[in-house]
């Protein structure tokens, strides 16, 4: 089994998906007892927010590949950005590592090819919303992306700074991303990304007119795998 390093704290809050994730693929795998030989670096979420409101990404870009060369020092084999906005910057961390850093937009798209949708809506925050390198990662996959209206984009991504990743879940908040989901449904999307790993703490399945593709939980089953071979 390789080790998995997670580059977390993006936020904290969604890293417990991942930790949670890994170890209960594992056991599903081996058996008895088993769980994943992991590493978790855990940045200050402040720190990093502040650098990508203020548009230095360079600085983001660097902390996180020192964070993921420490993870290797210390024996990964493996790498995850444990978030979808900053999967931004997963080609300065592969550059900066002798592992490979699996993308989870590449989880994400594995997926959807897998049961055979071809147009998907986008959920995110901003960045991963309005910015190409998520949305180019996908349609080089061959896939269609639609996203929300613009006031629906603010309000998706306001809900994501302001309440989840401070642990904050409201029903009002959940009423609206269903809403939001159900209009992107009738633009034709046949499943909608949860890419925020944020998201999966307030949308599931029941809230949805289509299928949720929840972006923490198939990239920490993927890394899973990963490590057992698979």
């Amino acid at each position: 089994m390789r080790t998995i390093g997670l580059i977390g704290g993006l936020s904290w809050e969604s890293t417990v998906i991942y930790y949670q994730i890994i170890n209960q693929r594992v056991r599903e795998r081996l058996g008895g007892s088993h769980s994943a030989n992991s590493l978790i670096w855990s940045v200050d979420y402040t720190t990093v927010e502040e650098l990508i409101f203020a548009d230095r990404w360079a600085e983001v870009g660097a902390l996180l590949a020192a964070a993921g060369g420490k993870l290797e020092r210390l024996g990964a084999e493996l790498l995850l950005i444990c978030s979808n906005t900053f999967s931004r910057v997963n080609e300065e961390v592969e550059r900066a590592v002798g592992v490979p850093v699996l993308h989870i937009a590449d989880a994400v798209g594995a997926e959807v090819r897998a049961r055979g949708m071809r147009k998907v809506g986008l959920v995110g925050t901003a960045f991963t919303m309005e910015q190409p390198f998520y949305r180019d990662r996908l349609a080089a996959q061959g896939l269609e992306v639609v996203v929300p209206r613009r006031g629906q984009r603010e309000l998706v991504h306001r809900v994501i700074f302001e309440e989840l990743v401070r642990g904050v879940l409201r029903e009002s908040s959940r009423d609206a991303y269903a809403e939001i989901i159900g209009d992107l449904a009738g633009e034709g999307a046949e499943g909608v990304i949860l890419g925020c790993t944020e998201i999966e703490l307030l949308i599931g399945a029941k809230d949805a007119v289509i299928p949720v593709l929840p972006s923490a939980r198939l990239h920490a089953e993927a890394a899973a795998g990963l490590a057992l071979g698979g």
